[in-house]
C-alpha cells in the first residue's frame, strides 16, 4: 500500500471531525491532529476505531498515544499493515 493511498484514506476519514476547514484545504504530514484540524479529543477514539475498520487493522491503546499528527497516523497505518 502506497503512502499517498494510505495518507488519502486516513484525511477521508479525520473529515468529518475536523471543526477547521482551512488546515483540512492544505493538510500534509505535519498536521497537527488535535491542534490544527481542532479534532476534539474525545473523538480520538473515533477516528481510531474508523482507522481499524478501514484499514483492517488493530491499533494498540499505547500506539495511540504515538499519534499526533498526521504523518503519525500515515506511519502507523503503514507499519500495520506490513
Amino acid at each position: 500500500m502506497e503512502q499517498s493511498e494510505v495518507m488519502e484514506r486516513v484525511v477521508k476519514i479525520l473529515t468529518p471531525w475536523a471543526k477547521n476547514p482551512d488546515a483540512l484545504e492544505s493538510v500534509g504530514m505535519d498536521t497537527n491532529i488535535l491542534e490544527d484540524l481542532k479534532v476534539n479529543s474525545a473523538r480520538l477514539v473515533d477516528v481510531v476505531i474508523a482507522f481499524e475498520d478501514d484499514f483492517d487493522i488493530e491499533i494498540a491503546d499505547e500506539d495511540v498515544d504515538t499519534v499526533n499528527t498526521v504523518g503519525d497516523a500515515v506511519r502507523l497505518i503503514l507499519s500495520k499493515k506490513g
